[in-house]
């Protein structure tokens, strides 16, 4: 049975991923507003959603929704670094999500709904540690709890086979969306590379929310 067609950019799901590019899987809440996050993006080639970071094979929505399976609701972002880095990716990420509180995003409830970075190669493992202890500072000074986000290297990422799914807020614009940052921005992309090289002092840079400016989060809530 063919892959379905991405609604967006008209190319197969599952799709390889080119030479030069490379692909994260990124799980933060409920995926429908995480996938239109990222679609939006200039160096985005391919998203799709699914499950990752459990035991059960080629799950449905409704099994990992019931409990029991271990996987978290992801999506697959493959992208083109010469145009968004993955530092870009990775601030995007803490942005635009809780990180901190554990098996929930807001009113949805449920391991499936857990902070995961699911990397592809040991450059993006180091990177996204580094970005963790970061905004892990940032949220500190704005009296937030310690961030649950789990870092590993990706096992399996299952795409969710209900097709209504995929691009969920392109064919339902006004659909749920519960995705919502805590207003604390991240490090800029530069700065996290320069962490990783071991060229920085290990402070974090100040925080315009705590400065008293305000933090501009992409792809809001619908």
């Amino acid at each position: 049975m063919p892959a379905p067609v991405h609604a967006i950019y008209g190319r197969p799901m599952g799709e390889p991923v080119p030479h030069g590019f490379e692909e994260v899987v990124l799980g933060m809440g409920c995926y429908w507003g995480v996938e239109r996050l990222f679609w939006q993006q200039d160096g985005v080639w391919l998203t799709e959603v699914g499950f990752a970071g459990g035991t059960a094979p080629d799950p449905t929505y409704r099994q990992v929704c019931s409990g029991g399976t271990g996987h978290a609701e992801v999506v697959r972002v493959v992208f083109d670094p010469s145009r968004i880095s993955f530092e870009q990716i990775l601030k995007l990420f803490w942005e635009n999500h809780d990180p901190t509180q554990g098996n929930r995003q807001g009113n949805d409830v449920g391991d499936q709904y857990r902070s995961v970075i699911f990397t592809t190669n040991d450059s993006q493992l180091s990177v996204a540690e580094a970005s963790k202890i970061d905004y892990d500072n940032r949220l500190a000074v704005e009296g937030y709890r310690a961030i649950t986000t789990r870092i590993a290297p990706l096992d399996h990422f299952w795409r969710a086979p209900e097709e209504d799914h995929q691009q969920y807020l392109h064919k339902v614009p006004h659909g749920y969306c519960n995705l919502r940052g805590t207003g604390v921005q991240a490090s800029s992309a530069a700065a996290v590379h320069q962490a990783v090289a071991g060229e920085s002092d290990g402070n974090p840079e100040p925080s315009p929310s705590s400065a008293g400016g305000g933090s501009t989060v992409a792809g809001g809530a619908a």
